[in-house]
């Protein structure tokens, strides 16, 4: 979601969490970039610190980015519909609106779109199906509780780029309390132990990447 409203920002996140989804945050068009290529919908705002939500549209599809995209804007005309459209939104949604009518639109854009072309990947003898939520090792199936394979998931789809703790802390816990730091550690020591001491790198001061270079185990 790419919303520079902090507020309006973690009320739809929560209601986005509490339906199911894993939210992904962005204030901006530049946090947006980095976050767009591995989202299966993205809801956007128009009017954001450095630039236009339709430009960022436009510049996602040029590159061949078909995710759908939900435009969220305080302009309401038909002018300004026809451009959230024209611009590759696939749909288009009015300030001020009801979470209710948001989360109707996200279940039909969810049905109509396309999902992640790569719903499977695999790391020497790991596989990791985030479509099925499962993990196997060597054929056998990884016991992994439902934070753990949301963090797992997480980072395997990074292609190895470092993801901060923040953003995790946002992304598996649902908010950035620093209280939630210590089960951040405690979560990927669990991993590491299930699947591989190797599988997360851990950056120092900054937060963690997936080691997509080799075989975890």
């Amino acid at each position: 979601m790419v919303e520079d409203n902090a507020r309006l920002s973690s009320v739809i996140a929560r209601a986005l969490r509490q339906a199911g989804h894993t939210v992904a945050l962005a204030g901006t068009c530049t946090e947006a970039r980095k976050e767009l290529p591995h989202v299966e919908l993205a809801i956007v705002d128009v009017g954001l610190p450095d630039g236009s939500g339709l430009d960022l549209c436009r510049e996602a599809r040029a590159s061949g980015l078909d995710v759908p995209v939900l435009v969220l804007t305080a302009r309401n005309g038909v002018a300004d519909r026809v451009a959230g459209l024209d611009a590759g939104g696939d749909d288009y949604l009015g300030k001020p609106f009801a979470v209710e009518e948001l989360l109707a639109r996200v279940r039909a854009l969810g049905r109509r779109g396309p999902r992640l072309a790569e719903a499977r990947r695999s790391f020497g003898d790991l596989v990791i199906d985030r479509e099925r939520r499962s993990v196997a090792k060597a054929g056998e199936l990884v016991p992994l509780t439902p934070r753990e394979l949301d963090l797992v998931v997480l980072l395997a789809w990074r292609d190895g780029r470092v993801v901060a703790r923040a953003d995790i802390l946002e992304i598996v816990w649902g908010d950035t309390d620093e209280r939630n730091a210590a089960s951040l550690e405690v979560l990927v020591r669990r991993i590491r132990r299930k699947i591989g001491e190797r599988a997360i790198r851990t950056v120092r001061h900054v937060g963690y990447a997936w080691d997509a270079r080799s075989n975890p185990g």
